[in-house]
């Protein structure tokens, strides 16, 4: 298989990926209606208790479709300047998969287990690469024929990520905080940058010469 076709078959994968993840965030909701939206993590909702495994799949498959996405970028853009980027969105994803393992503790626990200590190391490692990666990726990008049409957009969300982060950092994650809107926030405009950067690999114009 060329590299190319290769590319454009992780980055299909990837773009599904990033719907399936939405709608199982999405059925969550319903699933355990007593977190809410604006005041808890998403990580919440793979606490223990009913459904949590969901959540846990849920992070599994976010590592994987970030993974797939990176290998896509490593296919098609040849630039060594690139390898910061991918290396930081790797650690991402690899961080992201290895949240389901390491359950967290609901807002508002008084008692923070070990567990849940290390989830929270392993978003901070996960949110903080992603952060730096996507600026980081989104420049070189900029600089690449073939990336003009969708530059713009991936620099814009790049730096409009840290609005959201900043103010989680500034709320925090506490009852009845506004840190699990901010959260998602964050975490949708990231999702946002990997599904364009996919779609455009997958189908869009000829971003790597492939």
């Amino acid at each position: 298989m060329s590299r190319g076709a290769s590319a454009r078959r992780a980055a299909a994968a990837a773009v599904v990926g990033v719907v399936v993840y939405i709608a199982i965030d999405v059925l969550l909701v319903f699933l355990r209606p007593h977190f809410s939206v604006l005041h808890n993590a998403e990580s919440d909702y793979g606490s223990a208790g009913k459904w949590g495994w969901v959540m846990n799949v849920n992070f599994v498959l976010r590592g994987a479709l970030s993974l797939a996405v990176v290998f896509a970028l490593s296919r098609v853009v040849t630039a060594r300047r690139i390898r910061p980027a991918l290396w930081l969105l790797g650690a991402w994803g690899v961080a992201s998969g290895l949240l389901a393992f390491f359950p967290d503790d609901p807002v508002g626990t008084k008692t923070v287990g070990t567990s849940a200590k290390m989830h929270l190391l392993l978003a901070f490692i996960a949110f903080t690469c992603v952060l730096v990666g996507t600026i980081w990726g989104s420049r070189v990008l900029r600089r690449q024929d073939g990336w003009k049409p969708v530059s713009t957009v991936l620099q814009v969300l790049s730096w409009v990520a840290i609005v959201p982060i900043l103010a989680l950092g500034r709320v925090h994650l506490r009852p009845r905080s506004l840190g699990g809107l901010w959260e998602k926030i964050f975490l949708g405009i990231e999702l946002a940058w990997f599904l364009i950067v996919a779609a455009w690999i997958a189908w869009g114009g000829d971003p790597g010469g492939m």
